[in-house]
This record gives C-alpha cells, structure tokens and sequence, in this order.
C-alpha cells in the first residue's frame, strides 16, 4: 500500500514557471485521463481530486457531501492546531451554515451591491489619480490593487481602513499554505479580538455598517458576539484578499494578451467589460488550493465510489479549462460567454460575497486601462513573484510604468 501512495501525485501540484496563468500540467494529464483521480497530501492522507467540470458540479450540489472541516477525513490543506480559533460558516454544513449566513446575505444581494457603484469608482479613481501623481514605476499591488477591495470591505463593514497594515498582514500568514499552525493561530486570534472590539463598539454606538446589522443579532439573541466576531473575520479576509489579487493577477494577464487588452480598453460597451470579467475569473483562478470537502456517505460518480468518510477536492482551476464545457480553454477570449464557471463555486456554499467583487473588477477593468492606456510591466514576466505558496494565488508584486 505505501508503494502505492507514494506514486500517487502531490497535491496541489507546480505550475509550469513559463506558463503561470494556467493550471499545473500534471492536474491537465489527470483531467485527460479520467475525471476523478487520487492525489496525495502533506499528511499522507489520499483524497479524490475531481478534474472535470461535471462532475465538480454535482459534488458541489450533493447533500452528501460535507464542508465542515471537523468531519474525519476532511482533506486539510495544512497542519491545524486542534481546538484552534474557527472561520465561520464557511466551513459549517446547513442548517448551521444556513442560519448564519442568511445573517449576512442581504448586503451583498446585487441590487444593494450595484448601489454601492458610484462609491467604488470614487475609489479607484482616486487611487488612479494618486498613480499619476506620483513616482513610476510603481509597485500596483500596494498602490492599488489591496488599496481598492480594502476600503470597500472596510467601507461595507465598519472596519477603520486605518488599521488595514494589521488586517492585511495577518491575512496573509492566515492564507500561507507554509505558515505554521501556531504562526496561523495567532494571526487568526489577532483578528479575532479586533473584530471583537469592534463589535463591542458597535454595540455601544451602532452605524449604517454591517457590523452594527451583526451587532442587532447578537442584542436580540440571534447570535453570540463571538459568532458576530467570527463572521467578521471571514469577511474581512474574504473581502479583500480575493479581489486584490483578481485585480493584480487579470492585470497581468491582460498585459501580457495586448489583443484582448486593446478590446477591453478600447470600448465602452458595459456587456463587454461584464463579458471580461467572467473571462477573467474563468481563466485565472486564485483559489488554487480546490474546494476541500468530505464525504458523509457513498457516492456513486462518473464509475467510481467515494466511501464515506474519504476527502475530495475539487479543482476548480481544471474545471474551468474543461474542453467540453469551454472550447479552447487555455485562449483567453474576453468576448466568450464564460458565465458557468466555476470560481465562485456552485451551490449552497457558493461565494456569498460575488455580487461585491464582480462590482469591484468591472469598476477597475472599465476604468484602470483607460486613465493609463500606456500601462505596461517593468520588469520580465519571469521576475514576477508569484505566489505559489499560499491558498490564493495571485502576485506578490505587479512593478508597472507607463
């Protein structure tokens, strides 16, 4: 048995250096070859990997299938510490799951979302205006690309955008896959008692923000603070990590596609840009940890069976290049109709947050190419550091000039 775990491929795999917006070769041949497959882990463990886009659809949308990570056999993408601070509802199962995040939902419902429009293009322009002031070249993930997602949550939440340096940092250790797990507890405990702070605040003295809505629910029993605090958290990192790097990540990516940047930057067509963005998330893809689940009982799929209790993860980077889903997956094509992805996952435990950061990349990709039309990278491709070592992907510096 051990000589057959240890041929089995590592999870995630390395991405090719010269080809760094697609997925690891290794995941491609496993998708060529059959649409579930086994894939080793850092403890030893053998989950499924699930290549194809069918088949992660339906896993995503099966009730035997679990995402809490306290289910034996759930695939942890690194070490835990046990009884260490939680993450909220997105690593519950319903009804837990339901009832807290319907808590949440109605600030990011798209008609809510689309108001906050005007906001959010006062942002990246001004943003875009400081760019244009100041030196090049520049460095437009700090300048720009966190700066943008980060006043919006912190706008949304109630969180003072002056405390972003300590948020960030500790969202990043909280997503480095290489972090120990006393190195991640503390970061996740940091901000644990920051939202809890802030909670308190809101209590005494609640605003128009979602935290003060949070706060009702904890005064009328709804929630325990700590609950509150906790979903705060998940949407503090979520709410800006995530988008920061879709922003630098599609930017590059465009930078290195001038067709379909000159596409983008050249029109003032609202379809095209909403077209782009969904190109955009298709193609890249942050999350390229996959969606970890677990199964609670027998599955029956595509000719195998995952036993209960046996982990799964699913691709989403393979299902979005899936050939029979998205024709020519590896070209990237801003005017294809790319709305079935994957990024955002499928069924209840889908992105709650889409609405806002869909909102967030069509305000900056209608408008950033635009102000700088000469925009370009400083450096060669092969010195962008990308961030290979951590549960979102993306760059950890963008040096652009125009």
């Amino acid at each position: 048995m051990t000589s057959t775990v240890s041929e089995l491929p590592v999870f995630p795999m390395a991405r090719a250096p010269r080809c760094p917006f697609d997925p690891p070769p290794e995941g491609r041949e496993k998708q060529e070859e059959a649409p579930l497959t086994r894939v080793r882990l850092w403890d030893g463990s053998t989950p499924w990997l699930v290549t194809r886009y069918a088949e992660q659809r339906t896993l995503l949308g099966d009730k035997r299938v679990s995402s809490d990570i306290n289910n034996p056999g759930y695939p942890s993408p690194a070490p835990r510490n046990p009884g260490g601070t939680g993450i909220s509802f997105i690593l519950m199962d319903d009804p837990e799951h339901a009832r807290l995040r319907r808590m949440v939902t109605a600030p990011f419902a798209i008609k809510r979302v689309e108001a906050m429009r005007p906001a959010v293009q006062k942002i990246v322009d001004d943003l875009i205006d400081e760019l244009l002031a100041g030196p090049k070249p520049v460095d437009l993930v700090e300048a720009f690309a966190l700066p943008v997602p980060s006043l919006v949550i912190c706008e949304l939440l109630g969180v003072p955008y002056t405390d972003h340096d300590f948020f960030q940092h500790n969202s990043k250790t909280i997503i480095r896959r290489d972090a120990k797990p006393e190195e991640r507890e503390k970061a996740h405990r940091g901000l644990y008692e920051y939202l809890d702070g802030l909670m308190a605040e809101k209590l005494e003295n609640p605003r128009e923000d979602l935290l003060s809505g949070l706060g009702e629910r904890v005064r009328s029993g709804e929630l325990t603070r700590g609950e509150a605090a906790q979903m705060g958290v998940l949407l503090l990192i979520a709410g800006h990590e995530t988008t920061a790097n879709m922003i630098a990540l599609g930017t590059l990516a465009l930078l290195e596609h001038p067709d379909q940047l000159a596409l983008l930057r050249d029109s003032d067509d609202p379809k095209l840009v909403a077209s782009a963005v969904e190109e955009l998330l298709r193609y890249l893809n942050i999350t390229h940890n996959g969606r970890r689940r677990v199964a609670l009982e027998d599955i029956e799929i595509a000719g195998e069976v995952i036993r209960a209790g046996e982990g799964i993860i699913l691709a989403n980077d393979l299902g979005n290049r899936d050939s029979s889903v998205f024709p020519d997956p590896d070209r990237l094509d801003l005017t294809r109709d790319a709305r079935r992805h994957v990024a955002f996952g499928f069924g209840v435990h889908q992105c709650l947050g889409q609405p806002l950061a869909r909102l967030e990349l069509q305000v900056v990709y209608s408008t950033l190419y635009k102000r700088i039309p000469t925009l370009r990278l400083a450096t060669e491709l092969e010195k962008v550091p990308f961030k290979h070592d951590g549960s979102v992907y993306g760059v950890y510096e963008l040096p652009v000039t125009w």
